[in-house]
């Protein structure tokens, strides 16, 4: 058998496992690549702190680092108050959240001129089927409080990696008695630390940005539970191209269901979609620079691949994980190839 062929098949076979193994521990391992995701943040936004005129001499690094975690972790336990608070009061509203859908279906038939005028009895037989609203918001308040749940053990990863982050280096010393193995994947990490750390805190900040102008929009239009759908807005923004799109139709869904004026639903539309394109096409280019130099083919591949294995959690995850294989496979001869192909420009 060809050498090269034999390397590829035993190659493929490991992936296949890895993505086996990744797939049924997905409970497992989904709490833990957030927690890592987490403390790589907190660094990239010391990283940036430090980066200010001034802050270096007069700010410890130790304690740039506690304040940037203090910071972090309160947002993350805030974000979890604000979604397991919300949903319970999103639940409770389902009745005349059904009411007001009626009664912008009701208009768009009437603009429409329509004879009949829909009921939510002729809704459910002819179009809606066997669809019941209340059960759906139900279902999918149940779905973000577990998405809560969730974010409170990421905290409990994220507290204790950040002890352990101290006694890091000691452990890398130790691994191998080669100085020059030491040295080398010392440099290695620091580089794919110091990459995705900076990546994924612009890409905080501007997701940050991001819910700030859509709770500032969506608060002015009257669109009730506005910090619940802007925090969302802003977690969405890590998702690539899905993220921009489901960031204006849930809000606009919603919407839909609250106001039973269709000039309102199209104002918060129109209203949101601006904001994505201008956040989308000028200010996260402009402070992402690429800096991750993925494909836009590859960005897009991941999306699907790690949707498929983790479902939500690996659509957040997709485009930090695939940066930190690409970054890796470069540092290495023999996998130096796949980091070209992953690229945007073939240079690594």
């Amino acid at each position: 058998m060809n050498k090269e062929f034999a390397t590829a098949v035993y190659a493929m076979v490991f992936a296949i496992a890895i993505g086996w193994v990744l797939f049924i521990g997905a409970g497992i391992f989904i709490p833990i690549v957030f927690g890592v995701l987490v403390v790589y943040v907190i660094d990239g936004l010391t990283r940036l702190l430090f980066r200010v005129p001034g802050v270096g001499r007069l700010l410890p690094r130790a304690l740039g680092n506690t304040v940037t975690a203090i910071v972090i972790m309160w947002a993350l336990a805030a974000i979890a108050s604000l979604v397991a608070g919300s949903a319970g009061n999103i639940t409770s509203l389902a009745p005349r959240y059904s009411a007001s859908l009626l009664g912008t279906i009701q208009d768009i038939a009437a603009r429409l001129g329509l004879e009949v005028t829909p009921t939510w009895e002729t809704l459910r037989r002819d179009l809606l089927a066997q669809v019941n609203t209340q059960r759906l918001i139900g279902s999918t308040v149940l779905s973000v409080t577990s998405i809560a749940t969730s974010l409170v053990v990421v905290l409990l990863y994220v507290a204790f990696l950040l002890i352990e982050q101290r006694s890091f280096a000691n452990k890398l010393a130790n691994l191998s008695n080669d100085p020059e193995r030491v040295a080398n994947l010392r440099r290695i990490l620091g580089h794919v630390n110091a990459r995705i750390g900076t990546y994924l805190a612009m890409k905080t900040a501007v997701s940050a940005v991001q819910g700030l102008v859509s709770w500032v929009i969506l608060a002015l239009l009257g669109v009730e539970f506005a910090a619940f759908w802007a925090t969302l807005i802003g977690l969405l923004n890590f998702v690539p191209y899905i993220g921009s799109v489901l960031g204006v139709l849930l809000p606009v869904a919603f919407a839909t269901m609250q106001f039973a004026d269709l000039n309102q639903v199209l104002l918060v539309l129109l209203a949101l979609s601006a904001t994505q394109f201008v956040i989308g096409f000028f200010l996260d280019p402009y402070l992402m620079a690429n800096s991750l130099n993925l494909s836009p083919f590859v960005i897009l591949a991941s999306l699907a691949v790690w949707s498929a294995l983790w479902g939500i959690a690996g659509a957040f995850l997709a485009v930090p994980i695939t940066a930190c294989m690409a970054l890796v496979f470069a540092e290495f001869d023999a996998t130096r190839p796949i980091a070209v192909l992953l690229s945007r420009d073939g240079r690594v």
